[in-house]
């Protein structure tokens, strides 16, 4: 058995501060959703033998984050092919992890990390795989089991989507504003 578990970053800013939108860093409304997931994470025994990560600055200041709230470090590989990766190329990442992690952690970015779950999780799954349909807000994580024994025989349609967690979902203010 294979979990997959897909964190968007957190809310960013647009101050016009920054040049490049790879350099754009989180609001303080991202920040306090970012660590209210990783609370979340920690309270509900979440682990991960590997974890990749966008070398963005708001995925890395959102681990930062997650990393407080969840009380440890999850020491990311950064891997670059994450930042404004398609389907394909999350799903490639996806098949070249090391059979030995049992627990793969994907941070990055949308709509690449929306359509991945909905590429992955068949239709007529329960109500959650519809939220993802409408939208994968900022700061969600998704969490997807596979009855497989090696990362490269993850397919279309073989997920089972256990888990989807939004930041109002753990607190209100967090709201449908939030985005």
């Amino acid at each position: 058995m294979k979990r997959l578990t897909l964190l968007r970053h957190a809310k960013s800013g647009d101050d016009g501060t920054v040049a490049r939108d790879f350099d754009r860093p989180l609001n303080a409304k991202g920040r306090r959703a970012a660590r209210a997931i990783g609370r979340h994470m920690r309270d509900q025994h979440l682990h991960f033998d590997a974890v990749l990560a966008s070398p963005a600055t708001r995925v890395a200041e959102t681990l930062e984050e997650v990393e407080s709230g969840y009380g440890g470090a999850l020491s990311p590989h950064w891997e670059r092919r994450i930042y404004l990766a398609t389907t394909d190329e999350l799903l490639d990442l996806v098949h070249e992890t090391s059979d030995s992690a049992d627990s793969l952690l994907l941070v990055g970015h949308n709509p690449g990390l929306e359509q991945l779950v909905l590429l992955l999780v068949p239709q007529g799954m329960d109500g959650a795989r519809g939220q993802i349909e409408v939208k994968y807000p900022t700061a969600s994580l998704a969490e997807m089991t596979f009855p497989v024994d090696r990362w490269r025989d993850v397919e279309e349609g073989g997920g089972d989507l256990v888990r989807f967690v939004r930041p109002r979902d753990l607190d209100p203010e967090l709201g449908p504003e939030y985005g």
